[in-house]
């Protein structure tokens, strides 16, 4: 990746990280095989530390226009970031890849008022990803047989750290 997208990268990582969002509701998508299941989050920007005083509607649509882009741009580095080849998808699949800027933009798309992000495959990963931003500052998070993995992402976009096994 070039340093100029590395720098508008981390650029959108830094903004991405600042958004503040509760989770609003949470659905579990089943799939004919029972280890496929998917998963769909409806979730809400909320005032930060900084914007407390602000009206809460008032808020997400402010975090909705200078968060958008930034909130998306993590999940889908996240998302790529766990997602594994599929069948024939191993052969373009690399083990050490990174989510390039281009993949982003990639997949974004203005619908209907609504910011879109699709991923399906992306050189040999199986992401199955959605996100979509409203105006408003509703968000849904969407994945196909990546269980909840969404959630995992959240608690990291939240800056918590992810209890692990260590080898032994």
């Amino acid at each position: 990746m070039s340093s100029e997208a590395q720098m508008i990268g981390y650029g959108l990582l830094k903004t991405g990280t600042l958004v503040s969002f509760r989770i609003v509701e949470e659905k579990v998508l089943e799939a004919p095989d029972e280890a496929e299941f998917g998963l769909r989050l409806q979730l809400k920007f909320v005032p930060g530390e900084e914007d407390e005083e602000q009206d809460e509607h008032d808020a997400a649509q402010d975090t909705a226009e200078w968060g958008a882009f930034g909130f998306m741009f993590v999940l889908a580095v996240l998302s790529f970031a766990e997602a594994k080849p599929r069948n024939a998808s191993v052969i373009e699949y690399e083990e050490k890849d990174e989510f390039r800027l281009a993949d982003f933009i990639e997949g974004l798309r203005f619908v209907r008022g609504e910011l879109h992000f699709d991923a399906d495959y992306i050189r040999g990963r199986r992401v199955k990803t959605r996100i979509v931003v409203r105006s408003d500052g509703s968000v849904t998070l969407e994945t196909i047989g990546r269980g909840k993995a969404a959630l995992r992402w959240l608690e990291q976009q939240k800056g918590k750290k992810l209890m692990q096994l260590v080898g032994q």
